[in-house]
């Protein structure tokens, strides 16, 4: 049963991503994917704004917005809230958080437990390997924490909290 309902909530997602694309971030997307199609077939993969590493393109969003707006966000630039699967694309999205914000800022990265138990998923569907865990994290705290926000607290690692807090974000996308 709690997998049925875990399936559930996850198509609910997707679909309630998919469909809702902010209608100014598309505008945005599409001026800016027009302005530089020739820059990216010179230059690199990504799209101006975009960051390289790793094969894969990331783009700091300073804008706060709760996690769900934020991976419809990322969904209507292209990606989805960034999976990080190593210590090295950690490493990459804090350099990218701290060049736009000069701070380690608690930024949205695309982790989620629908349930509560301690079973986390990436928005993009890749498979959650890597963890950088604060000490005594994932708590579920109050039963509400369900999604992912990175450079929290001294250690700058995951924090699980309220997916309705306004946080900035980072996006990602395949090259």
């Amino acid at each position: 049963m709690n997998m049925l309902t875990v399936c559930a909530l996850v198509c609910t997602i997707v679909a309630l991503a998919g469909s809702a694309v902010l209608p100014e971030r598309k505008a945005e997307s599409n001026e800016r994917d027009t302005a530089t199609t020739h820059l990216i077939e010179r230059s690199s993969g990504c799209d101006d704004g975009w960051s390289e590493f790793n094969r894969r393109c990331f783009y700091h969003v300073s804008e706060r917005m709760t996690w769900s707006v934020a991976e419809k966000n990322c969904i209507s630039l292209g990606g989805h809230l960034a999976s990080v699967h190593n210590i090295l694309e950690y490493h990459e999205l804090q350099r990218l958080i701290l060049s736009g914000s000069h701070q380690y800022i608690e930024t949205w990265i695309g982790g989620y437990d629908t349930q509560g138990i301690n079973h986390w998923f990436w928005s993009d569907g890749t498979t959650v390997h890597f963890t950088n865990w604060c000490p005594a994290e994932p708590d579920n705290y109050g039963g509400h924490q369900h999604c992912l926000q990175m450079n929290y607290g001294v250690g700058n690692c995951w924090d699980d909290t309220e997916c309705y807090a306004l946080k900035p974000s980072v996006c990602a996308k395949n090259m």
